[in-house]
């Protein structure tokens, strides 16, 4: 992911392009500014191309009627257009806003005008439901492009009193559960439809752990978490299946970023797409495996919020963080409370992620033509797209 914060992240994928690119950094409130419409999204290209397309759950890139789902290319939708947690049951939410409703919106209207914490509860089996819905009404008779972005395990956690308690691993393992059982009914409607071989399934997450909420977030190997650059932030897991071209049990170790999905899924879907339309690549060769595939980029530009914090060689092994502050947790929090945190400072640094994928050795005065290369691609990132104005 090219920034580990929700609106970015989400942009970035759907767009293919940089959030430096579009303007969206960090994390979109209700009635903000969201994704401009003159970037287009891989809904509205797939949808030119004779696709039914849909999106349920989380949405977070625009409240305003023309950045809305029904306005960017998915012909149904249903769900939150911003994070569970900004609502007026967040004490720090309620602090920085008026505490306005948190509406849960369908089809371009409001169907609940104040999500409750009971109707949070469901907000995981309502995505399901409206995504087996889709696969079985669009199945074997016209393509179809799904985006489904559950709103947890965002906090507030919440799920279904079918799953409250049965994972032996807190509430953030309920929750959990119930994605899983959720990943599982949309498989299951894939394959009792009968186009499972031919339909492209991805499943990632958009960032890394919020680790300031403790037993509320997830955990990762890697170093920090969800809003910084460093890899615990960033480096986010990639599921695929596709039976129709790629062996079941396949791994791939090759770096892939966020910003390649919208141009690799064109390309498998036959649609060409307008040169330069995306910072991203048709990256599907590498993805598969194919012998002596190479990554086309020679870089990844990493920034959290205006800033433009590291950059990656695209073979995954190099990363030059540039001098800045970040966010590191102190004291983690419990049950749903918020922990806290310092502004902690990294100077530049240059790590080998293969020997040091925790990012804890710099190297760079080891290898210092490593080093400048990287910087001077910042220094070119930079002039290509300076940081969008406050």
């Amino acid at each position: 992911m090219p920034q580990a914060v929700c609106s970015a992240s989400r942009a970035a994928l759907l767009t293919g392009l940089y959030p430096h690119h579009t303007g969206v950094v960090g994390a979109i409130g209700p009635g903000m500014q969201g994704l401009d419409p003159k970037f287009p999204i891989i809904s509205e290209t797939l949808k030119q191309h004779g696709y039914a397309t849909a999106q349920f759950g989380k949405w977070h890139i625009g409240d305003k009627p023309e950045t809305r789902p029904t306005a960017r290319g998915f012909d149904e939708h249903a769900g939150l257009l911003v994070s569970n947690d900004m609502w007026r049951h967040n004490p720090v939410w309620r602090k920085r806003v008026n505490a306005d409703p948190l509406p849960y919106w369908e089809n371009g209207a409001i169907k609940i005008p104040d999500v409750s914490p009971d109707d949070q509860k469901h907000l995981t089996a309502w995505a399901t439901e409206g995504a087996t819905r889709f696969i079985r009404e669009k199945a074997g008779k016209q393509p179809f492009f799904l985006y489904i972005a559950h709103s947890m395990p965002h906090v507030p956690l919440y799920c279904r009193d079918e799953f409250k308690g049965k994972s032996g691993a807190g509430l953030f393992g309920d929750v959990m559960m119930e994605i899983d059982w959720s990943v599982g009914e949309i498989m299951n409607a894939l394959r009792e439809t009968g186009v499972e071989k031919d339909t492209i399934f991805l499943f990632t997450s958009d960032n890394g752990p919020w680790e300031e909420f403790g037993n509320h977030a997830g955990k990762t190997p890697f170093r920090e978490h969800k809003g910084t650059s460093f890899e615990g932030g960033i480096r986010s897991a990639l599921t695929v299946k596709y039976p129709a071209q790629l062996k079941p049990g396949t791994v791939n170790d090759r770096a892939f970023g966020s910003i390649d999905l919208y141009p690799t899924l064109a390309a498998l879907a036959g649609v060409s797409l307008p040169v330069n339309a995306t910072d991203g690549k048709n990256l599907w060769p590498l993805m598969r495996g194919d012998e002596g595939a190479e990554n086309p980029h020679q870089f990844y530009f990493i920034s959290t919020g205006r800033d433009l914090e590291s950059v990656m060689t695209s073979d995954g092994k190099w990363k030059l963080h540039l001098p800045h502050g970040y966010r590191d947790v102190v004291r983690p929090g419990n049950d749903g409370e918020r922990g806290e945190t310092k502004i902690s400072r990294i100077e530049e640094s240059l790590f080998n992620l293969i020997d040091d994928p925790l990012e804890q050795d710099n190297v760079i005065a080891d290898h210092p033509e490593i080093a400048n290369q990287l910087r001077q691609a910042a220094a070119d990132h930079l002039k290509q797209f300076p940081p969008p104005a406050k």
